[in-house]
C-alpha cells in the first residue's frame, strides 16, 4: 500500500484532460459486435446505414441490405408485430424494447429502437440465455422496494442496491459510486464474490470519468461492455445520408467504447462491465458500476431491471436528503427567528448577535464567529485573532465582493489563512455593506482526514506523443488531507443569505429612525441654543448690577457695617461674579454649537507649548513637571482646538494642587486613521462609576470650595472634539490621577491594506 501526505486532495499537477473531453464518444462510428445495428429512415424505414457485422445476423451482404426496407429484411411475419415504429418510439430518444425477433433459423434477438432526429436506430442483440428469476423480475423490484424503505441511511441504501444488482446480473463485483461536487467519485456501497479486489470507501479522481462522459451517463442511463477485447464493427457508410454527418449513438446500447476506457478496463483487470446511472432530480448523483473477470452479456430485461433498481435507489436517496434538508432548514429558520428578535431588541445588530453566542454559532453549526462593523471586531467561540479576522474581512471586501461567500478550504483561496487553519479552514461570510468591510463570518476548524484512493489518481502522459493514458495501477493509495473543513450545506448558505437580508432590513430601519430622530434633535438643539443664548444674554446685565451695587454698598457703608456684614457683601459679590462666569461659559458653549469650523493646519506641538505657558502664568509658585511627547499636525479650527487643550491642561494643573510635584504627561498615538491624544496627571482622580457625568454641562465630581470651576469646560471639550469628527473620554482612579483622551481624524494616514 502506498501512502502520501498532502495539503490538498490533488497535490500533483495533472496532464491536460481536454483531449478526453474532446473525444467524440457519442459519435464513435462503430459498435460492439455482440449485436447488429441498423439506421433507418424515420418515415419509410429504409435502411440507411448498417454495422459491418450485419451479414452475420441477417444472412445478406451489406450492399443488399443498404436501401432495403425493414419489412423485406425481417420478413412480414417478424415485421408486422413491430407495428408503426414512428408512433412507438418516444421523441426524447429513450430506447424501447420492441419485441424479440428471429431471422431465419437464427437465435432470438431483442429488437431495441430509439429516435435520433429524423432517423430511427434499431439494435438487435441476443436475448437471455437462461430463464430469469422465478416469478419474473417483478418480485425483485417489489422486494427491493420493501427493503430500502427500512434502510436507516444512504450508506445502507447503497449497500442494498449493490447486493441486488449483483444478484440480478451475476457480475463478480457491483459498486455504488457517488459523485462529489468536484467530480471525485466515492464508493459508498459494494458487493462481490472476492474474485476482484474490493474498493469499499475508496475514491476515484474526477479525471477517471471526464465531463462529457458524465453528461452521457446522464442522458443514457445504461451502459454495457460485454467483452473488453472486442473488435469494433464500423457503420457503413460512415456518414448518415440524411444528416450528412456521423450518427449520434448516445442512446445506443451497442455504442463502441472509447479506446481510453478500454485501456482503463484492461488496467483494472476487468473483462466486462456494466454501469447504471443514478439520477437525483435530473442530475447525476452516481453510478452502479459492475465488473466481471471474463466476458459477460447481460440481456436487456436484466439491464432494465437494474435501471429500475437504480431509479428506486435515486428516489429513496432523494427522499432522505430532502427530508434531512427540510429538517435542517426548519432548524435554521427557528434560530434565525430568535436572532432577529435579539437584534430587534438590541441597540444595534452587532450587539444583538454577539450577546447570544449559542444561537449565532448554532445557526450554521460553526465553531466560531466574528462580526466586523464600524471598526469593531467582536469574536465568539473558536476563531482567528482579532487582527487576522480584520484582514480576512478586508480581503473579502476587496477581492470577493460577494453577498455570501463560503469555502471548506480557506487557505487555498486566501493563503494567509494557513496560519490559523486549525481554527478556520472553513469560512461562511455575508457582507453587510458595499461601502465598508462590514461582515458576519462563521468558522469551522480543520478536519484532518486520511483518504483511500483506488490507485494513484495521477495520469501518465506518453513522453513522445503526449497522449493521455489511464493509470495502470489501482492498488490502494492513501493520502492525508489537511486544511479542509466540513463543507457548508446549501441550507446553511441559504440561511446565511437570509440573515444578511434581515440585518440589512434592521440597519435600514434603524437608519430611518435615526434620520427622523436627527431631524427632531436638530430642531430641538436650535431651540435650546436660542433659549440658552437668550437667557444667558438677559442674565448678564442683572448680574453686573448686583456686583456693582454690592461693591458700592460695601464702599459707602464700610464704616457703618460690622465685619460679619462686610463678609455678606463679599459673598454677594463673589457669588455674582461666579454666576457671571457661568453665564459667559454658557454663552461660549452655545456659540460653540453654532459657529462654523474655520479649518486650517494646526501644529499641536506649538499649540500645547503656547497654552502650557498661559496656564503656568496663572499658577505662580506651582511645581509642575511636564512630559510632552511628539505631537502631530492636524486639520481643524485653531481657536476651538486651543480652547479644548486649554481646558484639559488647566484641569490637570487644577486637580494636582494637593501634590507637592505635579506630573502632567501629554502624548499621542496614531493608528487606524485617527490621532488619539491623551493628557495624564497624578492628581486627585475620580471614581469611574461617575465618568459619564464628567462631560455634562454643569456636572462636577468635586466640591467648588476645593477646586474652582463652572463645570462647563469638559462639556466644551467634548463638543469641540465631536464637531471635528472625533470623540472624548476619560479614565481615572480616586487619588491616583486621571487620563483624558480625545481623537482627531488623521486623513493622511495610510490605512492598512
Amino acid at each position: 500500500m502506498a501512502r502520501h501526505e498532502g495539503r490538498h486532495v490533488n497535490t500533483h499537477p495533472e496532464p491536460d484532460l481536454n483531449s478526453c473531453d474532446r473525444e467524440p464518444i457519442h459519435t464513435p462510428g462503430s459498435i460492439q459486435p455482440h449485436g447488429a445495428l441498423l439506421v433507418l429512415s424515420g418515415t419509410s424505414l429504409n435502411i440507411l446505414q448498417v454495422s459491418a457485422n450485419a451479414p452475420r445476423f441477417f444472412g445478406r451482404p451489406i450492399p443488399e441490405l443498404l436501401g432495403s426496407d425493414l419489412r423485406s429484411v425481417l420478413g412480414p411475419e417478424q415485421f408486422e408485430p413491430l407495428g408503426d415504429l414512428g408512433a412507438r418510439l418516444p421523441a426524447n430518444g429513450e430506447p424501447v424494447l420492441l419485441r424479440a425477433v428471429r431471422i431465419g433459423n437464427g437465435p432470438a434477438l431483442n429488437a431495441i429502437g430509439h429516435r435520433v432526429g429524423r432517423v430511427v436506430v434499431l439494435e438487435l442483440e441476443p436475448g437471455a440465455d437462461a430463464p430469469g428469476p422465478p416469478g419474473g423480475l417483478h418480485p425483485v423490484i417489489a422486494g427491493f422496494i420493501a427493503k430500502v424503505q427500512t434502510a436507516p441511511n444512504a450508506a445502507d441504501l447503497a449497500q442494498l442496491a449493490a447486493v441486488e444488482v449483483r444478484a440480478v446480473t451475476g457480475f463478480d463485483r457491483a459498486l455504488v459510486y457517488r459523485f462529489e461536487p468536484d467530480g471525485t467519485g466515492v464508493v459508498v456501497g459494494e458487493d462481490g464474490n472476492g474474485r476482484l479486489p474490493s474498493y469499499r470507501d475508496h475514491r476515484f479522481p474526477a479525471s477517471d470519468i471526464p465531463k462529457q462522459a458524465r453528461d452521457l451517463y446522464r442522458r443514457n442511463r445504461l451502459r454495457l461492455i460485454p467483452d473488453v477485447d472486442y473488435a469494433p464493427a464500423e457503420l457503413i457508410p460512415a456518414l448518415n445520408p440524411v444528416s450528412g454527418g456521423p450518427v449520434d449513438l448516445s442512446h445506443a446500447a451497442l455504442r463502441s467504447v472509447s479506446p481510453v476506457h478500454v485501456e482503463y478496463m484492461r488496467n483494472m483487470g476487468t473483462a466486462a462491465s456494466m454501469s447504471v446511472s443514478v439520477l437525483r432530480d435530473g442530475a447525476l448523483w452516481g453510478l452502479i458500476s459492475c465488473h466481471h473477470h471474463a466476458p459477460k452479456v447481460v440481456p436487456f430485461e436484466a439491464r432494465t431491471t437494474c435501471d429500475l433498481l437504480a431509479q428506486v435507489l435515486a428516489l429513496q436517496v432523494a427522499a432522505r436528503e430532502h427530508a434531512a434538508d427540510y429538517e435542517r432548514r426548519v432548524e435554521i429558520q427557528s434560530v434565525l427567528t430568535r436572532l432577529l428578535a435579539h437584534m430587534a431588541r438590541a441597540d444595534d445588530y452587532v450587539s444583538g448577535l454577539l450577546a447570544h453566542p449559542a444561537d449565532l454559532l448554532g445557526f450554521v453549526r460553526a465553531a466560531g464567529a466574528a462580526v466586523v462593523s464600524d471598526g469593531r471586531t467582536g469574536l465568539v467561540g473558536r476563531t482567528p485573532g482579532e487582527e487576522q479576522v480584520r484582514k480576512l474581512a478586508a480581503w473579502l471586501f476587496r477581492e470577493q465582493k460577494r453577498e455570501v461567500y463560503h469555502t471548506d478550504a480557506l487557505s487555498a483561496a486566501f493563503p494567509p489563512a494557513r496560519e490559523y487553519a486549525a481554527d478556520a479552514s472553513g469560512l461562511l461570510a455575508v457582507s453587510v455593506s458595499k461601502l465598508h468591510p462590514t461582515a458576519v463570518l462563521w468558522f469551522r476548524p480543520e478536519v484532518i482526514e486520511t483518504v483511500q484512493w483506488g490507485g494513484d489518481p495521477r495520469k501518465a502522459v506518453e513522453p513522445t506523443t503526449g497522449r493521455l493514458h489511464p493509470r495502470k495501477s489501482f492498488e490502494t493509495w492513501s493520502q492525508t488531507v489537511r486544511d479542509k473543513a466540513v463543507p457548508w450545506l446549501p441550507s446553511e448558505v441559504a440561511g446565511a443569505g437570509e440573515l444578511r437580508n434581515a440585518v440589512l432590513g434592521i440597519v435600514l430601519r434603524k437608519a430611518e429612525e435615526m434620520a427622523a430622530l436627527n431631524v427632531e434633535l436638530q430642531r430641538s438643539n436650535r431651540e435650546l441654543e436660542a433659549f440658552s443664548y437668550s437667557v444667558s444674554h438677559d442674565l448678564r446685565a442683572p448680574l453686573r448690577h448686583i456686583v456693582g451695587y454690592a461693591e458700592l454698598l460695601k464702599e459707602v457703608a464700610r464704616d457703618k457695617l460690622a465685619a460679619g456684614e462686610l463678609k455678606y457683601c463679599d459673598t454677594i459679590i463673589e457669588s455674582s461674579e461666579y454666576a457671571g462666569k457661568l453665564v459667559d461659559n454658557l454663552l461660549a458653549y452655545s456659540r460653540m454649537g453654532r459657529a462654523t469650523l474655520d479649518r486650517t493646519t494646526v501644529d499641536l506641538n506649538v499649540l500645547v507649548r503656547e497654552v502650557r505657558a498661559e496656564v503656568m502664568a496663572t499658577a505662580p509658585g506651582r511645581q509642575v513637571r511636564w512630559e510632552v511627547g511628539p505631537l502631530p499636525t492636524v486639520e481643524g479650527d485653531l481657536m476651538m482646538l486651543r480652547l479644548a487643550v486649554q481646558n484639559l491642561l488647566s484641569n490637570a494643573v487644577k486637580y494636582t494642587k494637593p501634590r507637592r510635584e505635579a506630573v502632567i504627561e501629554i502624548g499621542c498615538q496614531t493608528d487606524a486613521g485617527a490621532h488619539t491624544l491623551h493628557v495624564r496627571d497624578n492628581g486627585v482622580g475620580f471614581d469611574m462609576r461617575y465618568r459619564d457625568k464628567l462631560f455634562g454641562v454643569f456636572q462636577r465630581l468635586h466640591r467648588w470650595e476645593d477646586f474652582e470651576g463652572t463645570g462647563i469646560g469638559l462639556a466644551n471639550v467634548r463638543r469641540i472634539v465631536e464637531r471635528h469628527g472625533g470623540r472624548a473620554w476619560a479614565e481615572g482612579e480616586v487619588d491616583r490621577g486621571a487620563t483624558f483622551y480625545l481623537t482627531l481624524p488623521a486623513p493622511n494616514n495610510d490605512e492598512e491594506r
